[in-house]
């Protein structure tokens, strides 16, 4: 697959995420493609499980694998789940840590939790941003760029993060999949990740038990790389089983 397939993909996935839906025409113009290579990739990405074509277009794919609009009870629960995700994963901080934090709902709950306390935090989440720089013990670290979406991302920012020793990470992820690993759907989100990876001695993925079995367009690291998956107790038995006796680490 060219780079021109693989960057038309994510475009395509970052509108359907952002508008709920996607028409042929309109991306076969902002792309500069004709209606039939729009066709063929929106036949590709059905495959893949990441949307539904219908007439004229796709929207998102009705199982989880992108975001949607729960009902009143389902965010609540979503909700506690994250407070709860949220609270399991700080307990693995401690006093002076160096810490990054990735862009994303459980990581922003653990800011918010975050006691205004001696602590260093890398983060590139505007949302986060918010959250801690009010906690004047907290030493923020921004790396910049450009903004997309709540995030601040940009190529320099990656060599600078690379030079980090950071002691602890908590990476969000789209999906959490035994053949897949951790993925998302845009590339430069994805290298963002890799670096705070790279540069942290031990590396939490913070996923709710939803993200479990999904998967999305790239796959930016192996749960090999991950110390330990920090998930809810939503996740069912039967699911922690088998991910367990793959050698994926669940706490």
């Amino acid at each position: 697959m060219s780079l021109s397939v693989i960057k038309r993909h994510e475009k395509i996935m970052e509108l359907l995420l952002q508008d709920g839906e996607v028409k042929s025409a309109g991306l076969s113009q902002l792309m500069g493609v004709t209606g039939k290579t729009i066709r063929e990739d929106l036949e590709k990405l059905e495959e893949q499980g990441l949307l539904s074509r219908v007439h004229g277009g796709a929207v998102p794919k009705n199982d989880g694998h992108v975001g949607s609009f729960p009902g009143r009870a389902a965010m609540t629960n979503c909700l506690q789940q994250k407070g709860e995700l949220a609270a399991k994963a700080l307990e693995r901080i401690e006093p002076r840590d160096i810490i990054a934090l990735d862009g994303g709902s459980t990581t922003l709950e653990m800011a918010r939790r975050l006691p205004n306390a001696p602590l260093t935090v890398i983060t590139n989440d505007l949302f986060i941003i918010s959250e801690l720089v009010h906690k004047d013990q907290i030493h923020l670290v921004v790396p910049g760029g450009y903004q997309k979406r709540n995030l601040l991302v940009n190529g320099e920012s990656l060599s600078f993060l690379k030079k980090l020793n950071v002691q602890k990470v908590f990476i969000s992820t789209t999906g959490l999949h035994l053949d897949y690993g951790l993925t998302i759907y845009t590339s430069d989100l994805a290298e963002q990740k890799q670096a705070l990876i790279e540069c942290a001695k031990y590396r939490y993925c913070v996923a709710d038990h939803s993200k479990f079995d999904k998967y999305a367009l790239m796959t930016f690291a192996q749960l090999s790389e991950m110390d330990a998956i920090i998930t809810d107790s939503g996740l069912d038995a039967a699911m922690r089983n088998r991910y367990q006796g793959a050698g994926v680490p669940i706490q």
